[in-house]
């Protein structure tokens, strides 16, 4: 079984595995994991609080109370902060990932919308691997996995 976990804490880590365009990066906050998309650049795609009123680490905690997230492009190193982040295509082995230039494309094309967020059916973990797999699914939460399509003005009943 191939892993497909590269870790990136910038802390410790003298040298870092060399991101690929597409790949989920998993960041660890105090008690969850915050999801990212890499795009390259130094840059990645996520979901954030609508309205920006919290910083980076903030974000996905915050949008849990408000039901409403907005897509954003940021540098990596802002979205993590001080928290340790790695590489983690963790479906890899059981999903077909997109072409790498197929996810960028559909992650840039979402950023600045605002997007529905369910802590349990539309969180970032979700949105991550809808964009890399067509599969909504997050491990944190159930239930999962759901197939549909990538559609911000879908509703949530």
């Amino acid at each position: 079984m191939a892993t497909h976990r590269r870790s990136l804490d910038t802390r410790m880590a003298p040298t870092k595995p060399r991101l690929r365009l597409g790949d989920l990066i998993e960041i660890s906050r105090f008690g969850y994991k915050h999801w990212a998309i890499y795009v390259g650049g130094g840059y990645v795609v996520h979901l954030a609080l609508a309205d920006d009123i919290a910083g980076a680490a903030a974000s996905s905690i915050m949008c849990t109370l408000t039901e409403k997230a907005i897509v954003k492009k940021e540098p990596l190193c802002v979205v993590a902060g001080r928290d340790k982040y790695q590489v983690n295509n963790k479906h890899d082995d059981k999903y077909r990932p997109l072409p790498s230039n197929k996810i960028v494309q559909r992650a840039e094309e979402l950023v600045g919308q605002v997007w529905p967020y369910s802590l349990t059916s539309e969180n970032c973990e979700h949105f991550v691997n809808e964009l890399r797999y067509e599969i909504s699914r997050s491990d944190q939460v159930r239930p999962q996995p759901v197939s549909r399509p990538l559609d911000p003005g879908r509703s949530l009943s």
